[in-house]
């Protein structure tokens, strides 16, 4: 085989070099032949025999053989090997070109998507796509596609290209958008699998779109774009599929403050929160999922919380906390968090639901899933936080959640670190008496011993870790706990700490420990 294949490269190579071209074309068929049986050891034998060089010559706009080169381009662009070769060669500004020239010839049109949809996927491929007028051959081509199959190798190609950002705007700036509005529109009451398939690729595909800062806002255009407005339309279809791209796209829509604020004053929460009422019970999890995913979005600016908290967003999303699916959980924890970040009474108000706490002590146990125990720890964490309340504290302890906010004063990120430290402060200055027994159980005074100690240790953790050891000093158990430890010892090196405030911490900390011992 690997003979076999050695002569018909070397056939090849003479063959161009005499420019004969009924041999040309005769060897060109016999390599394909031989490609179609190939394997690794021939993409080396192909690379050794320097044929490559040869085809980029063949590709040249007026030569006859372009669609059968392009055909094993297409074909050798399957082995890895080869693909960085072809890409270093310069193919993909050759292949391009000639699909400018040559869209109405079926055949070379075929064989350069099929080059495209092999290349495409590799990283260094995308800057050599995104310095040609890649879209816009590829968007003129949709449009004049009526067959299924072609648009299906359009969609294979544009699918991993609008992975790069500037090739995203480019394809906008194409009018690729518009065609695939054209395509939703024309499938959507359709129920042959082939139009379902295609509504499902071009509404992905119009998402993937959105996925970029630039080509986002272009669409966005100050919340009037017509795409903008067509998307909105999706979200109360009754096709499954439009309403999880419809509430992608908003989340999509969501990733600044300004077009948050636009929404929600526009009334797109409660396009959300009806979306997520026809999905309650036995819901289409992708959709619960990519509804809370834009609500939480859309709860990040400050002006939007106390809005959406009116139009009642916490008790829809409240319904989902029978939720078994992990994705789902982890959208709604992060949901509730954004909502009740510096909104102490909707804190006050979830963080006495007993229910809601319950469920957050049982996820900070999921082990299976470390998303969403770091979201239920930190939404714990939040209700103390923004609430101060003393109800909400003894809920929490009722439930027993503070060992978990001990365990979260351990994490490897400082801002959850952070957060739990604050949250147990707040635990020990407003109900000591209830929650000592949880703490020294989860032992807190060796954890906070372990922080002060650890020279990696961020400010912040040694600043608040004091705070709490002052706080913890009115517990005589606790008292007794930290006495048997050389606190001071540690404390008094921190004294000279080069952040000012961790060093006058430590002096006040200092004199505490020593009236107290």
């Amino acid at each position: 085989m690997a003979d076999s294949l050695c002569e018909t490269l070397q056939k090849l190579k003479l063959t161009a070099a005499e420019g004969g071209v009924d041999n040309l074309e005769r060897d060109l068929d016999g390599l394909l032949k031989a490609l179609a049986h190939s394997n690794a050891e021939a993409s080396e034998k192909i690379q050794e025999s320097g044929i490559l060089k040869v085809f980029l010559d063949l590709l040249a706009p007026q030569s006859s053989c372009a669609p059968k080169v392009a055909n094993i381009i297409a074909e050798i662009a399957k082995n890895d090997i080869l693909q960085a070769q072809l890409i270093g060669m310069g193919v993909i500004p050759t292949l391009v070109k000639l699909l400018g020239i040559h869209s109405q010839n079926a055949a070379l049109t075929e064989m350069c998507l099929v080059a495209f949809g092999n290349l495409a996927e590799l990283e260094s491929s995308k800057e050599q796509f995104a310095s040609t007028n890649i879209a816009e051959e590829l968007a003129s081509l949709f449009r004049k596609q009526a067959e299924h199959e072609k648009k299906e190798m359009i969609f294979e190609v544009l699918a991993p290209l609008a992975e790069n950002d500037t090739i995203k705007l480019q394809l906008v700036d194409a009018g690729l958008v518009e065609c695939l509005l054209d395509v939703v529109r024309q499938t959507v009451d359709s129920n042959k699998d082939e139009d379902i398939a295609e509504l499902k690729t071009a509404s992905d595909l119009m998402v993937l779109l959105l996925l970029g800062d630039e080509s986002m806002q272009k669409l966005f255009d100050g919340g009037k774009g017509s795409v903008f407005q067509q998307v909105l339309s999706w979200v109360p279809s009754h096709n499954h599929q439009l309403q999880l791209a419809g509430a992608l796209a908003i989340a999509n829509f969501a990733r600044n403050d300004g077009n948050c604020i636009h929404m929600v004053d526009a009334g797109i929460v409660q396009l959300l929160l009806d979306l997520l009422d026809r999905h309650v019970e036995d819901g289409n999890v992708t959709v619960q999922h990519a509804a809370l995913s834009a609500l939480r979005n859309l709860a990040i600016p400050v002006v939007n919380k106390s809005k959406m908290l009116s139009a009642g967003v916490s008790d829809e999303v409240l319904k989902f906390l029978k939720s078994e699916m992990p994705p789902v959980q982890f959208k709604l924890l992060g949901t509730l968090r954004m909502l009740i970040d510096t909104q102490a009474d909707a804190a006050d108000q979830l963080g006495k639901n007993a229910k809601l706490v319950g469920r957050l002590v049982e996820w900070c146990e999921a082990k299976d899933h470390a998303g969403v125990m770091g979201e239920s720890n930190r939404l714990l964490s939040a209700l103390i936080r923004h609430s101060k309340s003393k109800d909400v504290i003894r809920t929490i302890i009722h439930a027993g959640g503070v060992k978990h906010l001990v365990t979260m004063a351990t994490s490897e990120h400082v801002i959850m670190q952070n957060e739990a430290l604050v949250a147990l402060g707040l635990i020990a200055a407003l109900d000591l008496g209830s929650a000592e027994k949880e703490l020294e159980g989860a032992s807190l005074v060796p954890i906070l011993h372990r922080l002060l100690s650890d020279d990696l240790s961020a400010p912040e953790i040694k600043y608040n870790s004091m705070i709490l050891i002052c706080a913890v000093m009115g517990s005589e158990p606790l008292h007794k706990e930290v006495q048997g430890l050389t606190f001071l010892d540690v404390i008094s090196k921190l004294r000279s700490h080069e952040n000012k405030t961790v060093a006058h911490q430590a002096s006040l900390t200092e004199q505490r420990l020593t009236v107290q011992s």
